[in-house]
């Protein structure tokens, strides 16, 4: 009976490995899909939207085949097609779940673009993108040619290869791939997306494990049989009758050689059984080790439960508002490239490589410093912009341009740390650093997350203390009457380090020319507010982060006619106006950058310097 269970084990055990075999290799199916993009005209962008690539579930696997280089890159749908309006491009979309591929014209040119930029937001009209000055029968392949999409700051990430190029990727559905050679020639024509196909088989593992116990136990069925089936049998000898009182001698003894076992052949059935034992248990763990070591995860069933999320912060955002303009690792790339090209321009002291990544006040200063470094072999440099992880990013969430972010990077040196405001004034631009400051004060802000993003707020809001517009002025009227001010009462003056720095270092100038000039000259000190534009992002506590610029200034004029202002002591001034000495006069002006909270109107706090940079910006003489 125990042999018929060994051969039913033996049966049960084979039907159920074979079957978790056969599960994981002739009836598991393909592990990929594949489709293959026709693309057909000589437009040089190829661009794939998110609907195309999220078609199937799982990764997407981009293989692109053209001689020479290719390009690919990623980025939100929205920004790649408004990069694309100033080129020809061949658009691939998924309609009515087949991949269709359309040609799309131009429809803006470098001419529109610069007069678009030139214009104020009051004058701008929806013909600087419309209309037949920008159809694309204006739009030159000149003007494609010129558009390389090598290094735009609106990608996420981008790819260069020889020959082949592979990408896999995770994209949303709102994100959408270019593809291109050089932004001149036919974009590749022979592309492909493959995604994995997930064969699931959890009942592989528990067949395969099963039938691996069914083995085993119909081994030990088996091996049992034999025993019992030697037992029964037994060898059996005829001998000489003996009485029946007699016990068998089961032993010979031998004068020479003391009892030694009867029977060899007993003794050579003992050995014979010891070792098929052996040879039988040896394969049994081989064959176990073996089937285990096929078994992937996706070979068992999923008896875990689903985790519960822990509960997190919510955040409400509008329906209406936009999306966050960049993202944590783009700003770091942004920033980056930033600083490496102002590092350049910088050792160069060249004011046109400077303004290709700054911009505004921050281009302005150091233009200046760059005049004064060629002439006083003293003169140092601004200090650099930091290069590495950013502490915090707060990205405008904004569809349309110019754009903002702010970002927050650690000091040089061990320095403090640097705000930077760095905008984008078109799709084809690049980031540039506006303004820039070192941070003086611990406030804590309650900020949106980087992928939400800040609402701008516009420079006449009325529900903020001071509007936008409105705070360069009033702070610059609290920099010259002080407590005396109307606006005094809006600031924290008593966290201020730039007022305590502004007014030590007027003190202190102010006293070291009274030592030689007061009596022929007077020195006095002022201060307006400056003409750009301030930029407002919005806080979580319905406050804003506000960026201005105020200029402070100070005058040294003669306080009789027959007295003349001389330089012989500021060689800065001098370098600047040219002159050596004048009997007008003359004025500095300092550019000071700086980065404010302004809490809402409803708020009983005062508005918070968050941290200024201040540098030379001008000095002339006085008429």
């Amino acid at each position: 009976m125990r042999f018929v269970w060994a051969v039913a084990a033996f049966v049960l055990a084979a039907l159920m490995i074979g079957a978790g075999i056969a599960q994981r290799t002739i009836f598991e199916g393909p592990t990929t899909e594949s489709q293959q993009i026709e693309v057909s005209g000589d437009a040089p962008y190829v661009l794939i939207d998110g609907g195309v690539l999220n078609s199937h579930e799982g990764s997407q696997t981009l293989r692109v085949q053209e001689d020479g280089a290719i390009f690919a890159a990623y980025g939100r749908t929205a920004d790649m097609a408004a990069w694309l309006a100033k080129s020809d491009y061949t658009h691939v979309t998924l309609a009515d779940d087949q991949i269709v591929s359309d040609s799309v014209a131009a429809t803006v040119t470098d001419d529109t673009v610069t007069d678009d930029a030139a214009t104020t937001d009051d004058t701008t009209t929806d013909d600087t993108t419309t209309g037949d000055a920008t159809t694309g029968d204006d739009a030159t392949s000149a003007d494609a040619a010129a558009l390389s999409p090598v290094g735009s700051d609106l990608w996420l990430d981008e790819f260069q290869q020889d020959d082949v190029l592979i990408a896999t990727l995770q994209l949303p559905a709102e994100m959408s791939l270019l593809v291109a050679t050089d932004g001149s020639a036919p974009a590749p024509q022979s592309l492909s997306i493959t995604w994995p196909v997930h064969n699931s088989t959890p009942w592989a593992g528990p067949l395969i494990v099963g039938g691996a116990i069914v083995l085993a136990v119909g081994i030990v069925l088996y091996i049992l049989g034999v025993r019992h089936a030697r037992r029964a049998r037994g060898p059996r000898r005829k001998g000489l009758p003996v009485p029946t009182t007699e016990p068998i001698n089961v032993a010979i003894e031998s004068e020479d050689k003391g009892v030694i076992s009867a029977t060899p052949d007993a003794k050579k059935l003992t050995r014979r059984t010891r070792g098929s034992r052996a040879f039988i248990a040896v394969p049994a763990v081989a064959v176990s080790a073996l089937l285990f070591t096929g078994c992937s995860a996706d070979a068992w069933p999923d008896l875990a439960p689903s985790p519960t999320p822990s509960a997190t912060p919510s955040i409400v955002v509008p329906e209406d508002q936009g999306s966050p303009v960049v993202t944590q690792a783009q700003a770091e790339r942004i920033v980056s490239r930033v600083a490496t090209a102002v590092a350049a321009a910088d050792d160069a002291m060249d004011a046109t490589a400077a303004a290709t990544r700054l911009d505004g006040t921050a281009l302005a200063v150091r233009e200046t410093n760059y005049v004064l470094r060629g002439s006083l072999s003293d003169q140092t440099a601004l200090p650099a912009i930091p290069d590495g992880t950013l502490q915090v990013v707060l990205p405008e969430a904004n569809d349309e341009w110019p754009r903002t972010f702010f970002a927050v990077a650690p000091g040089t040196d061990g320095g403090a740390d640097v705000m930077m405001s760095v905008t984008q004034q078109d799709p084809w631009s690049e980031y540039k650093v506006t303004d820039i400051a070192q941070l003086t004060s611990d406030t804590t802000l309650k900020l949106a997350p980087p992928y939400v993003g800040a609402i701008p707020i516009l420079p006449d809001s009325p529900f903020l203390t001071l509007a936008p517009d409105a705070l360069a002025a009033a702070y610059a009227d609290v920099l010259t009457n002080a407590d005396s001010s109307e606006y005094a009462s809006l600031f924290d003056t008593d966290d201020d380090a730039f007022i305590k720095s502004l007014d030590d270092n007027r003190t202190t100038r102010l006293a070291t020319f009274n030592e030689t000039g007061a009596e022929t000259g007077s020195l006095t000190f002022s201060a307006e507010g400056g003409t750009a534009a301030p930029v407002a992002l919005a806080t979580l506590d319905s406050g804003a982060i506000v960026v201005v610029t105020v200029y402070d200034r100070d005058s040294v004029t003669p306080t009789n006619s027959e007295a003349v202002i001389k330089l012989d002591n500021n060689p800065v001034v001098q370098t600047l106006t040219g002159v050596s000495q004048s009997s007008t006069g003359f004025t500095t002006t300092y550019a000071d950058q700086l980065f404010f909270f302004v809490p809402s109107q409803s708020s009983k706090e005062r508005i918070t310097l968050l941290g200024y940079s201040s540098s030379i910006l001008d000095a002339k003489v006085i008429e």
